[in-house]
């Protein structure tokens, strides 16, 4: 996979050039037929009313119809090119944003957050949608409209047209002011919605915790917090915003007093019809409506931009994992190696772990065990290469990990995660992300293997059942035995189960250990559990404590020297649990 290069918000315009240039034109006709209507007003005032000819009033009604029915052909068509080119920005913008998220290190992932990166996939993106489909409509008509105004007034009558070129450098100052002050304003809002939106999902994550421990006030009165300065930073910009409209008004309204004053003398002096003083305040009109819309339209790209901003801000992040093309030969017969390994997780405080030394040879059984946050997920998390030791070498197959390319890697190293993850689809679409070309013979024994065959085969559709997204639909363990048999399918030579087994009874956690050794060839296991009875069959044991080796060796050795390991051992057993 690889990243986009140019992540500048004109590159998605790509394949949408000519919505993008038939929009505004059609907008431009709309506009023009817009500044024709008051011309023909006028006439039907100064010269059929003023005389009571119908026919002559009725002839220039059907040209104001026409005029009419041309302009909103015209509208609607712009209105269609526009949405097309909207459209089509925002989704290949949201197909390369998601298609990078993918290309990020976890290292990234984890320092930008899930909510982050949900809102700028959808709420950014939305944003940006509706500001280029706005943008695209009104960025030529409305300055169209109102220049194009100011020059039809020249036509009336210079003197009063004077009234418009002191309005219209007023309007713009107050509009493009209100637009400066509030952009940084804008940016500000979206980053506390980023906030709110981590927070709930915080909360809906772990809702069952959050309960458990009677938490509930707590927690709402921290999102009120949050909430509150979201609000009170909307309310700050809004109260800005709010001024633009007032503040027009007044101005236009102003004008058109003024013109009304100079346009009665005028008029009564037979320099101008009464006509053409109701087409100068028609035309002060258009330029007031479309000075609010240019507003609305500054406001919405301001943010629209803004939104761009923190889209590209992510676009722009460069992966820090670099792979080569081609794996090297294998060297020896040792299958893992970590050589004084150190891992500090980004903008953590101190190091996860340290000083870790052990190696397993091709068709061994690593078991790996400590209490909770002693760093067991962070060693298999080094083993596919998720992370890069901050100290020392993790070495696969005599190599170090960093010189397999990363398809090669993942090839050959399969994880199942302590939390069981299974998508929306069914049993073997799940089962098939292990190998996309995997045989029904090859699904159903590697369901054997993982204990899951039984299971499935109960199912009304078997392999073709239903599962609802993240597997809600099933139970915990027949979540870990999916996601077990996902992992073999793809027959690595490294399996690793994260504890992945927690959920099951001990008599199938005996039986899937027992099957996975029975495996062909010399496949390389890594059980990480709590259970020592899970692991004491293990060829070495890795025990863990505060992110340091407390210790390396068979059960046995481990009894007899390793103090951790034994009061693991003895608290287990102590409880009844059976070894």
């Amino acid at each position: 996979m690889k990243s986009n290069e140019d992540t500048r918000l004109l590159s998605f315009f790509k394949g949408f050039g000519k919505q993008s240039i038939l929009a505004p034109l059609f907008k431009l006709l709309e506009a023009l037929f817009d500044l024709l209507v008051p011309l023909v007003v006028a006439d039907i005032i100064n010269n059929g009313i003023a005389a009571g000819d119908a026919d002559y009033i009725l002839k220039k009604s059907m040209v104001l119809i026409m005029l009419g029915v041309i302009g909103l052909a015209c509208s609607l068509t712009a209105q269609w090119f526009a949405a097309q080119a909207a459209l089509g920005v925002s989704c290949a913008m949201r197909l390369s944003l998601f298609a990078h998220i993918q290309y990020l290190d976890f290292s990234q992932i984890d320092a930008l957050g899930g909510s982050t990166l949900i809102t700028r996939l959808t709420s950014d993106i939305n944003q940006v949608q509706s500001g280029v489909n706005m943008f695209l409509r009104l960025f030529l008509r409305s300055p169209f409209i109102v220049f194009g105004s100011v020059i039809m007034a020249f036509t009336i009558d210079k003197r009063v047209a004077m009234v418009f070129l002191a309005a219209v450098p007023v309007l713009l100052v107050i509009v493009f002011g209100i637009m400066v002050i509030t952009n940084p304003m804008y940016r500000k809002t979206q980053n506390q919605l980023d906030r709110v939106l981590g927070l709930t999902r915080e909360n809906l994550t772990g809702v069952r915790v959050v309960r458990a421990f009677r938490h509930e006030e707590q927690e709402v009165s921290q999102f009120k917090d949050e909430n509150n300065r979201l609000t009170s930073s909307q309310l700050k910009v809004g109260r800005v915003s709010a001024l633009m409209n007032p503040l027009t008004y007044a101005v236009v309204n102003l004008a058109l007093i003024a013109i009304l004053s100079a346009g009665a003398k005028q008029v009564n002096s037979g320099i101008l019809l009464s006509g053409d003083v109701y087409a100068l305040v028609n035309y002060m009109s258009q330029i007031l409506v479309e000075l609010v819309k240019m507003a609305n339209t500054i406001v919405l790209t301001s943010k629209a931009l803004a939104c761009a901003g923190r889209v590209q801000s992510i676009l722009k992040l460069k992966p820090e994992m670099t792979f080569p093309e081609t794996s090297p030969e294998e060297k020896g017969d040792c299958s893992i190696a970590f050589k004084n390994v150190s891992l500090a997780y980004e903008n953590a405080e101190g190091e996860s772990l340290s000083g870790i030394n052990f190696s397993v040879r091709k068709g061994e059984t690593l078991g790996i065990i400590g209490g909770t946050g002693s760093g067991k997920s962070s060693v298999v998390n080094l083993i596919p290469r998720f992370y890069d030791p901050t100290a020392g070498t993790v070495e696969l197959f005599g190599n170090n990990a960093s010189s397999y390319p990363q398809s090669d890697l993942h090839k050959k190293v399969k994880i199942v995660m302590q939390r069981a993850m299974l998508f929306s689809g069914t049993i073997r679409s799940n089962l098939l992300w292990g190998n996309d070309s995997a045989t029904d013979d090859e699904l159903w024994q590697a369901l054997e293997t993982a204990q899951a065959a039984e299971f499935v085969r109960s199912r009304p559709k078997g392999l073709d059942d239903i599962v609802e997204q993240g597997g809600r639909n099933l139970s915990g363990g027949q979540r870990q035995r999916l996601t077990i048999a996902r992992a073999l399918v793809g027959k690595p030579e490294i399996l690793i189960l994260d504890d992945s087994a927690s959920a099951l009874d001990y008599a199938t956690d005996a039986s899937l250990r027992k099957a996975i050794a029975a495996l062909p060839g010399d496949m390389t296991t890594v059980i990480v559990s709590q259970r020592t009875s899970s692991l004491q069959h293990a060829d070495k044991i890795l025990v863990l404590e505060d992110g340091r080796q407390a210790g390396l060796g068979t059960h046995q050795q481990l009894l007899a020297t390793c103090r951790v390991y034994k009061e693991i051992y003895d608290s287990q057993f102590q409880r009844g649990v059976k070894e």
